[in-house]
């Protein structure tokens, strides 16, 4: 039966990123404003790598590794750190009646017979046949299997035994704020006790360099905080794994689990990409939440991307949010789509539970120091292409 009044607590974090691994790793390279983006491996691009990670500590089969793609691997791995975190990893008794909520793209290519066929098929006497032998031949059926985007939330189950509804939801970054839309209203309206929520992404593949750069969205040659490329824009791909575990305040105090922090509110929308219209949509999202948002002690932790007209749009908005305090995470992370959402959720939760906020990065106004603790934050999503979203996070 559901609680008359319920609450959403989030109980276990777990992120992995270019910033290290873990809660501590994170919060020590943001407050030393310490970006670490790879400006040579894939020059003129820059990418933000993921840190080598050992993934026998959570992912103990090696079998099992071998038939994750990499960004399987490192949501898998976050995934881990999240049960972990929440204290229920190994509780059967939990983790059966468990859902999972996940983010995710496509799968990863295999470039070694993209290249063969794409110098191929213009040699070939008939081309259509070529092409329908390649395929046939030289795609194995388990490279398709691992492109298919649940494989994330089976690969969870597999290795950690999350066995309860499990959805995943596609569309870049706006897939990861309905994640954890939809995670809270299930919470609020009893259908569920208790979920795992997130995404992984990995940046470091060429191939989502040449397709993202058809579009003219890389970030080149010089690196700089996601405010500070109004002259060069552009996102700088990043490898991420972030989940969360969400769970009902009855739920977690019955097991005697310890709340990191509450998720409030979480909005979505998906205005028309017209001069103005991303500005309009985030003042629409506010509203939602601001009969939650007491603006003493408030800050802003902002997914912006450096693509534009949309990261300038959003910081007119933010402009006009006088007094709280901004950080955008894309300077430190990069861009990863679709977990990038879940990670900053995750983030603001680590703010609160600290009653800090981390140290400003860039040359930018924006970007202030704040004065005493921080006790709820705003999460905002821009996609730099279609979607915006809107969360509330705050102190228990």
């Amino acid at each position: 039966m559901a609680d008359a009044v319920r609450e959403a607590w989030i109980t276990g974090l777990g992120i992995v990123s270019s910033l290290g691994e873990g809660l501590d790793a994170h919060w020590q390279a943001l407050s030393a404003q310490e970006p670490r983006p790879d400006t040579t491996t894939y020059a003129p691009f820059i990418v933000h790598p993921i840190v080598p990670i050992n993934f026998d500590k959570q992912i103990p089969k090696r079998g099992d590794q071998r038939q994750m793609e990499p960004w399987q691997r490192i949501g898998t791995y976050a995934a881990g750190l999240a049960l972990e975190s929440a204290g229920v990893k190994g509780n059967a008794e939990v983790l059966t009646r468990m859902d999972m909520i996940v983010a995710a793209g496509g799968g990863e290519r295999d470039l070694t017979v993209d290249g063969a066929i794409l110098s191929g098929l213009p040699k070939a006497a008939s081309p259509a046949a070529f092409l329908n032998e390649r395929l046939m031949n030289d795609l194995r059926p388990t490279l398709f299997l691992a492109q298919l985007s649940n494989l994330l939330a089976g690969n969870i189950s597999i290795v950690h035994g999350v066995t309860g509804s499990s959805r995943t939801f596609m569309g870049e970054e706006a897939s990861g704020v309905d994640a954890a839309r939809i995670s809270l209203s299930r919470i609020l309206a009893g259908q569920s006790d208790i979920l795992l929520v997130g995404g992984a992404h990995n940046g470091e593949r060429k191939d989502l360099l040449m397709l993202y750069e058809f579009g003219g969205l890389n970030l080149k040659g010089q690196f700089a905080p996601v405010w500070d490329r109004r002259a060069y824009p552009g996102f700088a791909l990043g490898s991420l794994g972030a989940f969360f575990v969400l769970e009902s305040r009855s739920h977690a105090e019955r097991r005697g689990a310890k709340p990191i922090a509450r998720l409030t509110a979480v909005v979505s929308d998906r205005g028309r990409r017209q001069a103005g219209t991303i500005v309009e949509s985030l003042r629409r999202l506010w509203t939602k939440i601001a009969p939650g948002l007491h603006l003493d002690r408030a800050a802003v932790i902002s997914g912006a991307t450096g693509v534009e007209p949309a990261t300038s749009e959003e910081a007119t908005f933010l402009a006009e949010q006088s007094g709280l305090a901004l950080r955008a995470t894309g300077t430190h992370l990069g861009h990863g789509f679709e977990p990038q959402f879940p990670m900053n959720v995750a983030l603001a939760a680590l703010a609160v539970s600290r009653g800090e906020l981390f140290s400003p990065c860039g040359t930018t106004a924006l970007e202030q120091p704040m004065a005493g603790p921080v006790r709820r934050v705003v999460v905002t999503s821009v996609g730099h292409w279609r979607g915006e979203g809107v969360a509330l996070v705050e102190a228990v």
